[in-house]
């Protein structure tokens, strides 16, 4: 405020909401003040003989002998205030302006998407991998101050996006997704994990360190079969990716078909999942299995991952504190100054008689 200490602004009921006390208890005091003189003027008045004044005036006389009569009371009242004053600077009145700042370090989300023949399937609309892709950009779209890349994965696997916090990229990759993108066939599960690995790993990274002490990275893999190509065994690759503290999730898409609901065309085996080794490598991993039979079932999965994996907020507080005790205590020597005043002149006497 920028109000000089005589505005009688400082009292208004207005200015009083905005304050902060550091001790409110100490107001209570001016409540035991004023009950304390009310006490001790009714038993005054008791027990002292009063001189009426009488003015010789015929005219309004009765509005002079009010007056003098509401005067006695200018005295105790002004000392009242002036200790109401006192009491309010000791109270501490204050105005904080409070400021916060939220910090996320964020975390790093490997996306590894397989886009082989059999992610054309139509047993989620309108196939596999665009309801799989349609999800996961709802799933970036979703996540603040995380770096997250990109692997696709058939026969081979390829690191199509590095970690960044550049969303608008990452959903660009995503958009780009086809079943042509990688022309070998087959389903390298342990490629696309390496890939994963190869992008989260730091030099300075020890594989001696807890797993417990690595914290913030994440891989979420996507597919519908076994693993059938690709150099590197996908249980070895978990524990490699374990060693290195990084958590996987595996998704299984498409709907789970037992071999004896097969039609006898051999090209309808494609529609099988196979659940085992994706199991194998969550659990390894430290993550957890899904599978995703439908659009609505794959968009809660990655709901639910959106939950698991929220990066800690840290809080900053900054706040402005401003006192105000000195304008109450200009006030208390301003009616302290009255009182004394009344007290001493002429009109003490007056008023007192």
């Amino acid at each position: 405020m920028n109000e000089p200490w005589y505005s009688l602004s400082w009292f208004s009921p207005q200015q009083w909401r905005a304050f902060q006390f550091d001790d409110r208890l100490v107001l209570y005091g001016i409540l035991g003040f004023g009950l304390l003189f009310f006490v001790r003027r009714l038993l005054h008045q008791r027990s002292r003989q009063q001189l009426n004044l009488s003015f010789g005036i015929s005219s309004g006389s009765n509005q002079v002998n009010s007056f003098w009569q509401w005067g006695r009371y200018l005295l105790p009242i002004s000392f009242l205030l002036g200790i109401s004053c006192v009491l309010i600077a000791l109270a501490r009145p204050q105005i904080v302006r409070e400021q916060r700042e939220e910090q996320s370090p964020g975390i790093d989300i490997m996306l590894a998407i397989d886009v082989s023949s059999s992610m054309a399937e139509t047993d989620l609309k309108p196939n596999r991998l665009v309801a799989a892709r349609t999800v996961a950009e709802r799933f970036v779209n979703n996540r603040k101050n995380d770096r997250i890349g990109l692997v696709a994965f058939a026969g081979e696997a390829f690191s199509l996006c590095p970690l960044t916090t550049d969303y608008a990229l990452v959903r660009q990759y995503l958009g780009d997704l086809n079943q042509n993108l990688i022309p070998a066939s087959g389903t390298a599960i342990g490629d696309a994990l390496a890939r994963c690995i190869n992008r989260m790993r730091t030099p300075e990274t020890d594989l001696s360190t807890p797993d417990s002490t690595l914290a913030g990275k994440v891989v979420i893999l996507l597919s519908d079969g076994e693993n059938t190509a690709g150099n590197l065994d996908p249980i070895l690759a978990a524990r490699l990716a374990k060693a290195y503290g990084i958590r996987i999730y595996t998704i299984a898409v498409g709907k789970l078909v037992t071999s004896a609901a097969l039609p006898s065309d051999s090209t309808r085996t494609r529609f099988v999942v196979d659940e085992g080794v994706l199991k194998s490598i969550a659990q390894i991993g430290s993550g957890s299995f899904y599978r995703a039979s439908d659009d609505k079932q794959l968009g809660q999965i990655f709901a639910q991952i959106n939950k698991l994996e929220k990066a800690p907020i840290r809080t900053r507080v900054y706040q402005d504190v401003q006192d105000y005790y000195r304008v109450y205590l200009y006030w208390a020597v301003l009616f302290f100054l009255i009182a004394l005043f009344l007290k001493s002149t002429i009109f003490g006497n007056i008023l007192e008689d």
